[in-house]
């Protein structure tokens, strides 16, 4: 029996599946059987070569999940000394619709990072493979990578739509890769085959309604042609 899904058309879909922290419910239990019906969605993804060497691993243990959490506060720490982290970024920009959303995500960041240990699940979706070797002479890193990622990430995107579609929040980070291997420890990961490639937490939504987020007009972005 399929799990009840909130009737968003494609377009309301794509324009309102948001990196949900504040929102997040971290005291109702997301059930594995929600969880396993948006996998469904998930390895319809393509894949390099049809290659499909992607897994998927899920967290709800308490106690890893709060060895996890840990693990990714104190990567948080470290990025917020960056100058590309989310409370920097635009900061400078004479867009205020622009710096007011950097403010608003820099507080919702700030938030998931006291609180990641606490989702009722987790999601780190991984690739077979790893990018971080050596390069032959005369190829580009790039032909190493891309292959890589895109196989594992439009996998984990749709599934955070087909969660979004039933009311759950997600929100894609990387943070917890500054320990990848340790996290690999706790999990059985084999690090030196599998590679992560992210930390999804899965929560339903403290309601639904979600608006499309401010962007700067499409044509600032787009190139036609030349660069």
């Amino acid at each position: 029996m399929s799990h009840p899904q909130l009737g968003l058309s494609a377009d309301e879909l794509l324009s309102t599946t948001r990196a949900v922290r504040k929102r997040l419910d971290l005291e109702r239990e997301v059930p594995m059987e929600v969880i396993k019906e948006c996998m469904e969605m998930a390895v319809q993804a393509p894949s390099g070569s049809n290659s499909q060497g992607w897994q998927f691993m899920f967290v709800t243990d308490p106690e890893k999940k709060a060895a996890i959490g840990e693990y990714y506060r104190q990567a948080f720490e470290v990025y917020k000394t960056m100058p590309q982290a989310i409370h920097y970024l635009h900061k400078d920009s004479k867009d205020t619709n622009l710096t007011d959303s950097q403010a608003r995500s820099a507080s919702s960041a700030d938030y998931l990072g006291e609180n990641m240990g606490k989702v009722p699940a987790m999601l780190i979706p991984c690739i077979a493979g790893r990018t971080d070797g050596p390069v032959p002479e005369g190829i580009s890193p790039a032909i190493m990578q891309g292959p890589q990622f895109g196989s594992i990430i439009p996998a984990a995107w749709s599934f955070m739509l087909a969660a979004r579609a039933r009311g759950l929040g997600t929100s894609w980070t990387t943070l917890h890769l500054f320990y990848e291997k340790e996290i690999a420890e706790i999990l059985g990961i084999p690090y030196d085959e599998i590679m992560q490639i992210a930390l999804i937490p899965i929560a339903y939504t403290k309601g639904t309604n979600f608006k499309p987020a401010y962007r700067p007009p499409v044509e600032t972005v787009m190139h036609i042609n030349e660069w």
